[in-house]
């Protein structure tokens, strides 16, 4: 057993970042990964994905988009080199294809097992990212479909003929059913709750606004409901010129039909709720009240003369909706689960998970001595689960690393002064 003063799992943004601050505290430590830097980038990503951030907004520490678009969106295969370069920049100390497999406590730190050998670690920062979620729906459907999740998705090509079933309506949903729909395919949408947003707004674009207005930033201490907030709908947004957004009443004009939220199948029989219309007013709702913050942002900052008027954004509409559809006559062979991802950690057998099996956690520092968390949305800020958000959780946990350090060492030395006769 190697023995190692951090173990960081998981060799994406948030792992890299805190190998940075690691590395330039001269601290010991180990990146392991169950493939190569980033892989969920490489391998569990569509190939016309863009980030939904800017390039601009592509910030790690130390490390910063130089490139000739600053404005741009970046692919996932792009976003995968950047991070590559990124952690042979400062020589992260990256394990590739060294999955985890168990992470048990042990006196003063953790037995952390993979396929490739053990360390002992004094602390263990789990920043694997989230996993795929399906609902318990998909066991009603019949096998005859094809089902996937958006992970899994590549292109249109990489499903059987006929059309397709998409379920969600965030960003991955949307994309994916226009994408599809611009193939030549009959596409449904299921589309359950959502957070709309422009591209642009009065001149700059919607990530610009939400930074500079504080609404980013914002903690998980400033909000009234921290379960609340953490289960927000999902952005439905798409990184490009504004006029290749994919929201609802652009996907219809497309030609994709539009449900309400799934809620029941039975072999090739599907059911949705009738809650089409509530659906969009929310989410309608929700974009109102962000771009009503913005403005207050810039009337009290006084920008109004520098950006462009306020403008009217127009309201989704969509048809009426089936609460029913049999796929095999609508010709539909495949779904494409666009649900979601969920965080789960079966190789990690530390008591620190609430009854929903949550790690609980403040600002990404557990009960545990020397166990960390980052990546989880609104870990401590809204941006959290962004790429530009690991910088601030990843500064966070490292300074709690060397200062709990710190007062080891300074209670070990009080213990040798008591034992001096």
């Amino acid at each position: 057993m190697e023995i190692i003063d951090t173990a960081v799992i998981g060799a994406g943004q948030t792992g890299l970042a805190v190998s940075r601050y690691l590395t330039e505290a001269g601290r010991d430590h180990v990146v392991l990964d169950r493939g190569r830097v980033a892989e969920s980038w490489r391998s569990a990503r569509w190939d016309s994905l863009r980030l939904l951030t800017p390039n601009w907004m592509t910030r790690l520490p130390g490390w910063n988009y130089t490139g000739p678009d600053a404005d741009g969106f970046m692919t996932a295969a792009e976003l995968a080199g950047y991070l590559e370069d990124y952690a042979a920049s400062f020589g992260a100390p990256v394990r590739v294809h060294t999955p985890v497999t168990d992470v048990s406590p042990m006196a003063h730190g953790y037995r952390v097992t993979t396929f490739r050998g053990s360390w002992f670690a004094r602390n263990v920062v789990i920043a694997t990212g989230p996993g795929r979620h399906l609902p318990a729906v998909h066991r009603q459907l019949t096998p005859g479909l094809r089902q996937i999740h958006t992970s899994s998705y590549r292109n249109p090509g990489t499903l059987p003929p006929g059309g397709v079933l998409v379920v969600g309506a965030s960003a991955s949903g949307t994309q994916i059913a226009a994408e599809l729909r611009r193939s030549g395919r009959a596409v449904v949408l299921a589309a359950g709750s959502h957070t709309r947003l422009p591209r642009r707004y009065r001149g700059m674009d919607i990530m610009w606004w939400l930074e500079q207005s504080g609404m980013l930033s914002r903690t998980i201490d400033d909000v009234p409901d921290a379960r609340e907030a953490r289960s927000q709908p999902s952005l439905q947004l798409r990184g490009g010129p504004p006029e290749d957004q994919a929201d609802l009443t652009a996907l219809s004009r497309l030609g994709v039909e539009i449900t309400g939220r799934l809620i029941g199948a039975d072999g090739y029989g599907v059911r949705f709720a009738d809650d089409l219309h509530t659906t969009v007013s929310e989410a309608d709702e929700r974009m109102r009240r962000t771009l009503a913050k913005i403005d207050a942002f810039i009337e009290s900052s006084g920008l109004e003369s520098e950006v462009l008027p306020a403008e009217a954004v127009r309201t989704a509409t969509v048809p009426p909706a089936r609460n029913e559809i049999d796929l095999s006559s609508a010709g539909i062979t495949s779904v494409v689960w666009a649900t979601g991802f969920r965080f789960r950690y079966p190789w990690l057998r530390v008591p620190v998970f609430d009854r929903d099996g949550h790690v609980m956690h403040r600002q990404g520092i557990t009960a545990a001595t020397g166990l960390y968390v980052i990546g989880e949305r609104f870990l401590h800020r809204r941006d959290s689960s962004f790429i530009d958000g690991a910088r601030h959780d990843a500064r966070t946990i490292t300074e709690h690393i060397r200062t709990s350090h710190r007062s080891q060492q300074a209670k070990t030395r009080r213990r040798r002064e008591v034992r001096v006769p």
